[in-house]
């Protein structure tokens, strides 16, 4: 079993969904986990749940971000957004936003730890990207775009991070069952123009080898092993879970 007793650790997103699952796989192997979320209460109850700490951040807004030192050993960036639109219609101040939410601010959150890690010669930083980040769907373009600059992002901090002890991997699954992947329903339906009951079998898990949402527990018990000494020669990879998808 992955031991993390000292360990401390911070999972943005962490208040629902994945990372949720994250924050209490860490917290269970004895992290000190702060759950980080745009959501102040959903973060302190979870935080007391697990025994951790919460820290409302808006990582839309990336200003405070600049600045930053984060102080962590264990670093999962998950925090994300959907918004399903053709490229035509796609408001531009959105597309921005979920740039900054899913790129901008995981590559601010990772030089503000980098300085850290380095110094005690540790660090684990795990990037919840998605099949979208090896795979293009329609409507689905800053969600693509973010996710695609996650995986080189990735690559370019296991290459700097590698000699002090430092690794950086990305966990790739296909549709997971969270609310953010339930609120995509109604919007792939109005999109593709059919009922939200047709939306899973015949849009979001056609390509699956295995026709089924992942869960939440399944995504973190692999962040719990990359955050491991097991993981400590994986680095610059991207672990796929999406069912075969990106097999085809």
């Amino acid at each position: 079993m992955t031991k993390l007793t000292g360990r401390r650790a911070v999972v943005t997103g962490g208040a629902s969904g994945i990372g949720l699952a994250c924050a209490e796989a860490l917290a269970a192997a004895g992290a000190e986990v702060t759950i980080a979320d745009i959501d102040g209460t959903a973060a302190e109850a979870a935080a007391k749940r697990i025994g951790g700490t919460a820290w409302r951040v808006d990582l839309g807004d990336t200003s405070p971000l600049a600045d930053l030192v984060l102080d962590t050993d264990i670093l999962v960036n998950n925090a994300g957004v959907q918004h399903v639109r053709p490229i035509v219609e796609f408001e531009p101040a959105q597309f921005a936003l979920m740039l900054r939410i899913m790129l901008e601010s995981p590559f601010l959150l990772i030089r503000a730890a980098l300085p850290g890690m380095s110094e005690r010669g540790f660090g684990r930083i795990i990037n919840v990207s998605s099949v979208h980040g090896l795979r293009a769907s329609p409507y689905k373009s800053a969600y693509v775009a973010a996710k695609h600059g996650l995986e080189g992002l990735s690559k370019v901090a296991a290459l700097e991070g590698g000699e002090h002890g430092i690794t950086s991997n990305c966990i790739n699954p296909g549709y997971v069952r969270t609310p953010l992947v339930e609120r995509q329903i109604a919007d792939q339906a109005r999109a593709h123009g059919i009922p939200e009951e047709e939306v899973l079998p015949k849009i979001m898990l056609t390509e699956s080898a295995i026709p089924r949402l992942v869960e939440p527990h399944e995504v973190a018990s692999l962040a719990l092993w990359l955050a491991g000494d097991d993981a400590r020669m994986v680095t610059g990879a991207s672990y796929t879970m999406d069912g075969g998808w990106s097999a085809r």
